[in-house]
């Protein structure tokens, strides 16, 4: 008889795909770093220039970084618990979350101080038209699936869109940073900038890497051969908690 051998943690190509993906969002988070302390004289919160150089660097790391993050970790955890893995994934987007608020205060402080009109160009339209979008998702996700009691006859219907809004945010906070790339480019550099000077080489690589990143995301999580494995245990209790509560025709997400 033929000895069972346990299925890979991982399936082949997962592994080096995450591995690629983390290595990209960090060089997006690092080259934003590099680009404001380096090329823009650092960062403080004083109403100043440097106040604005928090924005762009939260908004990376916050609604593009950990958010991509926070959308994988369904992929990388395929095999622990799934509450666990739910708790994870609305810790990273509630951290997500705060970095964000920070980037927002951030210029709309350095612009009242500066007597800057706030919410005229389309990067800031993009911007917080995602943020507030990307708000209501947390907390519709919230709702629906930690603290699945509540609304458990919904949950198999909002899962999908939960998906897809997900991953539609994803591009469009990617979406915004290129808008907000150009724009502080042409405000900072224009006069330098088609002579190709060593800044706008730089950020131009930013907007690349975070359009490879956000592609990048987007395919570990459609693709259907990483999706969570069935669990014998979770589907038991899955079928537990529907025949107490009555809804034996709810499928689980």
């Amino acid at each position: 008889m033929a000895e069972h051998v346990p299925a890979p943690r991982f399936p082949n190509r997962l592994g080096p795909l995450v591995g690629g993906s983390q290595a990209l969002g960090l060089a997006c988070v690092i080259i934003t770093g590099v680009w404001m302390g380096h090329f823009r004289g650092g960062f403080s919160w004083d109403g100043s220039l440097l106040e604005f150089n928090v924005h762009p660097l939260c908004m990376v790391l916050g609604l593009v970084f950990l958010y991509g993050d926070a959308i994988l970790v369904f992929r990388v955890f395929r095999h622990d618990s799934k509450r666990a893995v739910k708790i994870l994934h609305a810790v990273l987007h509630c951290t997500a979350l705060v970095i964000s608020i920070v980037g927002f205060v951030a210029v709309f402080h350095f612009h009242a101080k500066a007597s800057i009109p706030d919410m005229y160009s389309l990067h800031s339209w993009c911007g917080m038209v995602t943020f507030l979008l990307y708000l209501v998702q947390w907390l519709m996700g919230l709702g629906f699936f930690l603290f699945p009691c509540i609304m458990a006859q919904m949950r198999s219907w909002y899962l999908p869109l939960h998906v897809f809004f997900g991953l539609a945010l994803l591009a469009m906070a990617i979406a915004s940073c290129l808008l907000g790339i150009t724009e502080k480019l042409l405000f900072a550099i224009k006069p330098t900038y088609s002579k190709f000077a060593p800044e706008g080489i730089l950020a131009n690589s930013l907007g690349l890497l975070l359009v490879c990143f956000g592609v990048l995301v987007g395919y570990i999580v459609t693709q259907k051969e990483f999706k969570r494995p069935p669990n014998s245990e979770e589907e038991a209790l899955s079928v537990h908690f529907k025949m107490l509560t009555g809804m034996e025709g709810i499928s689980s997400p």
